[in-house]
């Protein structure tokens, strides 16, 4: 090698002090049971260039390894449930041929067990129906369906923490390869077939010399890529005792070269009941009847107390499947997954929704627009500028099944809906489901948890909501999240009463009253009435305040707030008081400054930068971050190839996403991103996300998610763990995490590579597929990415829930 560096030089000592630290290590045979027992794994695309999912397999004897392989699989995975089908398959001849020599051998053995720790690919080799996601595998691999028919083996369950097939597929920390070695059980005390000193120092020559060989066939290629973390520790580890083990690869170790604790393996967490499918912990039913009906207070946020959490995995109701894809999933959901019929019939002559056999679907209607939200759009679009791009985010009170905001994505403008979880079951389940973004929330004592100056438009279509009331309280949040000359839209009562008064079983008076109120709190705001024709009703924000502070020298109703912070917005109690806009220059300036137009405004220096608001961030700190959450963007499409596949995932989560770079990055794929600011985060930069046109929220992860089970098909989450260390439970963390996220839904962990370790070792409790992949900067960054796949499991049927209770 011409040219040789660290990185090489650390490589080569890798493999030597592995070679020293197993240098003693043998394999121990005992004369106990023949039984052949199995453990199988796979590794989800994992070659970088073919993008083949590896199979590894390893058979004992007597509790000692006899045979064992690793090698990519023939065809392409498109899914871990494939990829562990199909390994189980390929082990599986191996153990036919192991049970027939030994036959042979006049060892008539014993029906084999093989251990998988997929349950899905176990539920689908012993229920051979057709699945429209399975269609595709080659025959060759049903074999295994033939091998149970006939009684030829036992294919059962092993936790994932605990198979030591594990090592064969991918890189593996410390204490999971001590597992691996001495697993499934340690031979007695006694003989063993030991290496003598020198066949291992001859041994130890001859891999050097491979090694050498390895790179400068690398350079003669013209490449200096020396192999990952997972390529020099699965081909390692074979089962074997290594009592004297002193390979310690680099995820063990902290900063100072100390090994970490480990973490106990042992606890599992089991299933929720059944009852819990639906389960969101700080909007439950029983636990709000403890607070205030007064303003809907009840109906706010109430999380469970540290003694109160639940320490289960939350179950998918029976029959649950993956939803529709974009933009299908816009007008049909699967009835398994929302097993609710109230709304067909309490709105049945409203067009929301309707059943159709095993579906729902939603016709595009509501209560104001049973024509369909499109053409109700189209007279919105009358008179407010729809399609320029001056529009981008919206937000949508009492949304129903958020068709309105379904129909606004077709026009490149972002909706957020909101409503409660009351007597309108599932409005927001139903608006998650058909792929359109929405949050569990009520406008009751709190602000919304939203930044000021967020939307350009807000909307209320006969949302229910008592505008008028408490000195226009609800009017004056609303004020607060709207952008300086953005719009209110109001539909519904009490607007053009004169026609619906006898429909609406009201009187004329209270009616005219209630209209009187609105318009009343409206001005007093300084909105500007611009319509009111048919059912619509709109009014605009001014644009900045400097004609309402002249007014308000008359009138004091509402006063401006004291000096505060307009986006601190967590638990944040609201006030009968008038959020003050930045300061101008001129009655033609538009205070906070003027925003670009879509999709320009993705990309243009957010006026909160450019006016520097926001500490710490610069217009060329932002424009790094933009281009270094392309490059990881690209990166994370590398290593998860399925990123790439549009219509792959729809509802994508950013745990802790700063300025919005990597939902920024993910802008051309038919998906949208909830990105959250943590309220721990040392900036709050929520009010950057929304001025780049995209939408996002407050969140506290030691508390649930004001969202539904099985809300997101992706998160990502950046720092997460760092930020909540000593804060509260990685677990609780993780268990959240799991609640919201769909059977088979994926997560990319980005984290120091201490945390990264503590967060595989619950994962692997919790039953999902994870590995650990380099930092896109190469192995010796200290970042390191856990990917990660939550494996599809649902509830048991209602027979089966019945027959275990009965037990």
């Amino acid at each position: 090698m011409s040219n040789p560096g660290k990185q090489h030089w650390e490589a080569v000592k890798w493999i030597l002090r592995y070679l020293k630290g197993s240098s003693e290590t043998c394999l121990c045979f005992s004369g106990e049971s023949l039984e052949v027992q199995g453990y199988v794994d796979a590794d989800l695309a994992g070659d970088i260039d073919s993008r083949k999912s590896t199979t590894g397999f390893v058979y004992t004897l007597g509790g000692t390894a006899v045979s064992w392989g690793s090698n990519l699989q023939k065809t392409v995975s498109l899914s871990t449930t494939e990829a562990e089908y199909i390994a189980v398959s390929e082990a599986a001849k191996e153990m036919v041929w192991l049970q027939g020599f030994l036959e042979e051998l006049g060892k008539k053995n014993l029906k084999g067990t093989l251990y998988s720790d997929s349950q899905s690919a176990i539920f689908l080799a012993k229920n051979p129906t057709f699945h429209s996601r399975t269609k595709h595998i080659q025959i060759r691999y049903h074999f295994i369906r033939s091998l149970l028919d006939d009684r030829q083996l036992l294919l059962e369950k092993i936790c994932g923490s605990k198979n030591p097939a594990d090592m064969l597929t991918k890189g593996v920390t410390l204490e999971k390869l001590k597992l691996c070695a001495t697993s499934p059980s340690k031979p007695p005390n006694g003989s063993c077939i030991s290496f003598s000193r020198k066949t291992t120092n001859l041994y130890s020559l001859v891999v050097f010399l491979c090694i050498t060989s390895y790179f400068l066939g690398a350079w003669q290629r013209g490449g200096t890529t020396i192999p990952t973390t997972s390529s020099l520790v699965s081909d390692a580890c074979a089962p074997a005792v290594l009592d004297n083990l002193e390979f310690n690869p680099r995820h063990s170790l902290n900063d100072t070269g100390e090994t970490l604790p480990s973490i106990s393996t042992s606890k599992s967490y089991p299933l929720c009941d059944v009852s819990y499918s639906e389960y969101t912990p700080c909007e439950d039913a029983k636990r709000s009847l403890r607070y205030s009906r007064d303003r809907l207070i009840y109906r706010e946020r109430h999380c469970p107390e540290k003694s109160e959490l639940l320490k289960c995995r939350v179950p998918a109701p029976y029959g649950y499947k993956n939803p529709f894809a974009w933009p299908k999933s816009r007008d049909l959901a699967w009835y398994a997954n929302v097993p609710h019929k109230e709304l067909t019939v309490e709105k049945a002559v409203q067009n929301w929704i309707r059943y159709e056999g095993d579906k729902f679907r939603f016709p595009g209607g509501g209560t104001m627009f049973p024509n369909g939200a499109n053409a109700y759009i189209d007279d919105i679009g009358k008179f407010i500028n729809l399609k320029d791009g001056s529009i981008r985010t919206a937000i949508d009170t009492g949304c129903g099944v958020a068709s309105w905001g379904a129909y606004l994505l077709s026009r490149d403008i972002l909706a957020m809906s909101f409503a409660p979880r009351d007597t309108h079951e599932a409005q927001v389940q139903f608006a998650l489901e058909r792929g359109v973004p929405a949050l569990i929330g009520v406008i009751a004592s709190k602000r919304l948890p939203y930044p000021s100056r967020a939307f350009d438009m807000a909307h209320c279509s006969r949302c229910l909501i008592p505008w008028g009331q408490h000195g226009g309280l609800f009017l004056i949040e609303v004020d607060r999240v709207l952008r300086p000359g953005g719009y209110w839209i109001l539909s519904g009562p009490p607007v053009h009463w004169k026609k619906y008064w006898k429909g609406w079983e009201r009187t004329r008076e209270d009616l005219n009253a209630e209209q009187t109120t609105i318009e009343n709190v409206a001005k007093s705001l300084c909105w500007k009435k611009l319509i009111e024709r048919d059912d619509i009703s709109i009014w605009q924000k001014p644009t900045n305040h400097l004609n309402c502070k002249v007014n308000r020298k008359l009138t004091q109703n509402p006063p401006f707030c004291p000096a505060q912070d307009p986006d601190k917005a967590w638990y944040t109690e609201m006030k009968t008081c008038l959020t003050t806009l930045p300061e101008v220059s001129n009655s033609e300036e538009i205070a906070g400054g003027e925003l670009a137009k879509w999709p320009e405004r993705l990309y243009a220096i957010p006026p909160r930068v450019s006016k520097g608001t926001v500490s710490g961030v610069t217009a060329e700190v932002f424009q790094q971050d933009a281009e270094l959450w392309k490059k990881r963007v690209s990166y994370y499409k590398y290593v998860n190839q399925q990123l790439g596949q549009a219509g792959r995932y729809r509802n994508v989560l950013d745990m802790n996403a700063h300025l919005g770079g990597f939902a920024a990055a993910l802008i051309d794929y038919p998906l949208w991103v909830m990105n959250v600011v943590p309220v721990e985060a040392k900036v709050n930069t929520l009010g950057v996300i929304y001025e780049r046109g995209l939408i996002g929220t407050y969140q506290n992860w030691c508390e649930a998610m004001s969202t539904y089970p099985r809300t997101y098909d992706l998160i990502h989450a950046d720092s997460v763990f760092s930020l909540y260390k000593d804060r509260c439970e990685m677990e609780d963390i993780l268990l959240e995490m799991d609640r919201i996220l769909r059977p088979e839904g994926s997560v990319i962990f980005r984290d120091d590579v201490d945390v990264v370790i503590k967060i595989k070792n619950v994962i692997d409790r919790l039953e999902w597929d994870s590995v650990i992949v380099d930092h896109e900067d190469g192995p010796h960054q200290r970042e390191k990415l856990l990917l990660a796949v939550k494996n599809y499991w649902t509830a048991p049927a209602p027979d089966q829930e019945e027959l275990q209770t009965t037990t």
